[in-house]
């Protein structure tokens, strides 16, 4: 393995299905968010992420679908939909070999029973690899965030199976405009939706109460890093019943991966938070350029240059440990 080429396995890749229902809720996204996709960026196939991945080194991209796109639909709809993502991503590892997995894209999980049948489906019948949530389903009064106890059955299931879990932050406006069309909501919200995701996982208990889940934030957690001394303290204060060193502790046992987040001061905070048997490699393609990719993905092999086994753990060792099957994929 070298830096230069270090096959690498990428945690944070997306699928989109195509038809008249997909190309609906991706436009519903764009107009809610503000985000604007690459120019000239072609529908998704495998064989578009086959040639970005070839470009950069990507042995194996983990493909999921992680905002609750569907909410609006009605429950039916939202299950048929989650279907197609899932049985695309699985099409993909069946005809590329070694190339592809996937983590499972669930029904808008408030239907409990519906997410529960489409993850046992997943993980039983198409080998899923993990599953994929975002940190809050609705929003205002009917907004549930992933601690609530309406997800406690799921969370049991997740724990049961040890199952990975990927959690991204919602595409959740904030209450006024967005200051300019330089920082629409994925580049000023989506960080600290995935910090809150993973703070009220902790002070809620259900980092603690289900620890057999082994959660990966998106984006390195967001402002995970920097704010989860700050949730110890307050917290605490406010009558959590975790002390601030269990707080910390629990923030620690989570996975974070360097999507849009490849940066000497994002590395330098993650290392000093958790070991660097955490952290994973990730790009966001296709929601972001080749590019964009290759930017933060130039930055971490920098940063991690003079230590090439760090740099291999990063990049693809953690990833096998994770996923022992990568590493038999490699070998096979």
């Amino acid at each position: 393995m070298t830096t230069k080429n270090p096959e690498r396995v990428d945690f944070h890749h997306h699928v989109f299905p195509g038809g008249e229902l997909a190309q609906l809720l991706q436009r519903t996204l764009v107009e809610d968010s503000g985000w604007t996709f690459p120019a000239g960026a072609p529908q998704w196939t495998p064989e578009t992420s086959l040639a970005f991945m070839d470009g950069l080194g990507i042995r194996t991209a983990i493909l999921s679908l992680p905002n609750d796109l569907e909410h609006n639909l009605e429950p039916e709809r939202r299950r048929v939909f989650a279907r197609e993502v899932n049985e695309l991503a699985h099409q993909a590892v069946v005809d590329h070999p070694g190339r592809f997995g996937f983590f499972a894209h669930l029904p808008t999980p408030t239907d409990v029973d519906a997410a529960l049948a489409e993850l046992t489906y997943a993980f039983d019948e198409l080998g899923a690899d993990g599953v994929t949530l975002t940190n809050v389903y609705g929003t205002g009064e009917d907004a549930r965030s992933i601690g609530d106890q309406v997800f406690e059955p799921l969370w049991a299931e997740l724990d049961r199976r040890r199952a990975l879990v990927f959690l991204h932050g919602e595409q959740t406006p904030g209450r006024n405009r967005m200051p300019n069309r330089f920082l629409p909501t994925p580049v000023s919200e989506v960080p600290n939706e995935t910090y809150k995701g993973a703070a009220d996982l902790v002070t809620s208990g259900r980092k603690r109460q289900y620890p057999n889940a082994r959660i990966i934030l998106s984006h390195s957690g967001g402002s995970t890093p920097f704010l989860a001394a700050r949730v110890a303290v307050l917290s605490s204060y406010l009558g959590c019943e975790l002390s601030p060193e269990e707080i910390i502790a629990d923030f620690r046992t989570f996975f974070f991966e360097t999507a849009l987040s490849g940066f000497e001061t994002n590395l330098a905070a993650l290392e000093n938070f958790v070991p660097p048997e955490q952290i994973l490699f990730g790009t966001d393609f296709p929601a972001v350029s080749p590019e964009m990719a290759g930017w933060y993905t130039k930055n971490v092999d920098t940063y991690f240059a003079e230590r090439p086994e760090t740099l291999g753990k990063v990049m693809r060792g953690n990833a096998e440990t994770l996923l022992p099957r990568l590493r038999e994929t490699a070998n096979g």
